[in-house]
């Protein structure tokens, strides 16, 4: 197989070794089913695709033979991997498992290749990142600008997901990294903190809280909170640090921080935003915001990578490029302390 062939040669640095270790069991196990990495690569293309044809031109090949090497797997596995009579062809549940194994298969392959096409391993490529909506609006426009600074020849593909999302697409090796809320507790990822910021509370001046210069953060009631919907980190955070006496069922939710600071401004009450959306409100909302104490809840901010991804030098250049924007006092280790669990 050319691409151990190529490894090899070069396997003499840690992340390489590394690598070739990964591939060579699962090319192992590829072995033992008798699979092949362009069967991986039409098996995908199909889930993907979900037509036959479409899957056919996006590898390259004519869809006959696309048709008959997915088929010749399906007896050697003795699986049907998709269900050709639905409408548009489906995955079914047994071939769903290979799939997602082929995908961190072919994943591997492809940062070897990149690893190996220059000593210069970050001057080239494809970096796939996934970033909380809470942090893209400040993160992803000065980070795409960064990176293009730096790295010209990186291309950045950028996606904004919640939490859950992201997690399980690293685990599929859809994503190479994310930047999310951590600590996350997930042993197949490696956290890289990169800055530690505090929470602010947005309030109504219909409100009593309005009347305070600072708010002791776990005095304040979930009573008219305006929190984000199920499934954002932040939400968790916030109860985390709120006081929770006051029923569920007088706290309201909304999709997105612009959202719910309309909502405050609109229909009263208050919510509480991630310090780095502070710049973005204008002058009369600024007036809005009470910085909170005792002590200032905080976040951390992570790079999120798999275990066994393997750029290191890239892994780094990532992170000094959020660095290179983040104020300096966001950067300061010893915020963790006070940093809020999810």
């Amino acid at each position: 197989m050319k691409i151990l062939s190529l490894v090899a040669k070069s396997s003499s640095k840690l992340g390489f070794s590394i690598a070739y270790a990964y591939l060579c069991s699962y090319i192992t196990k590829l072995q033992k089913a008798n699979m092949n990495i362009q069967q991986l690569e039409y098996i995908v293309a199909l889930d993907k695709h979900r037509h036959f044809q479409r899957a056919a031109e996006a590898c390259g090949v004519s869809q006959p033979t696309l048709s008959a090497l997915i088929q010749k797997l399906e007896e050697e596995l003795d699986l049907i991997l998709f269900d050709r009579k639905s409408h548009p062809i489906s995955t079914t549940e047994s071939g769903r498992a290979v799939v997602d194994q082929a995908r961190v298969v072919l994943y591997h392959i492809a940062q070897l290749k990149e690893m190996t096409r220059s000593e210069k391993e970050l001057s080239s490529g494809t970096v796939r990142i996934g970033v909380i909506p809470t942090v893209a609006p400040y993160i992803l426009p000065r980070l795409f600008k960064q990176m293009q600074q730096m790295f010209p020849q990186i291309e950045l593909r950028a996606f904004e997901l919640r939490t859950a999302v992201i997690i399980e697409q690293l685990r599929k090796a859809e994503l190479d990294m994310a930047i999310l809320a951590t600590p996350l507790e997930q042993p197949d990822f490696l956290e890289i903190p990169l800055y530690y910021e505090k929470f602010a509370a947005y309030v109504s001046p219909c409100e009593e809280l309005y009347n305070k210069e600072e708010i002791v953060a776990n005095e304040m009631p979930t009573e008219h909170l305006w929190v984000l919907k199920e499934g954002h980190c932040m939400r968790n955070q916030v109860f985390n640090f709120c006081q929770t006496q006051s029923a569920y069922s007088t706290t309201y939710e909304a999709g997105s921080i612009d959202t719910l600071i309309k909502i405050v401004d609109e229909n009263g009450g208050y919510t509480v935003i991630p310090e780095l959306h502070l710049p973005l409100l204008h002058d009369t909302q600024q007036q809005h915001v009470r910085h909170l104490s005792a002590p200032t809840p905080v976040r951390e901010i992570s790079l999120v990578i798999r275990q066994d991804y393997v750029r290191e030098r890239l892994i780094n250049s990532i992170a000094d490029a959020v660095k290179a924007f983040i104020p300096e006092e966001m950067l300061d280790t010893r915020l963790k302390k006070f940093a809020i669990k999810l």
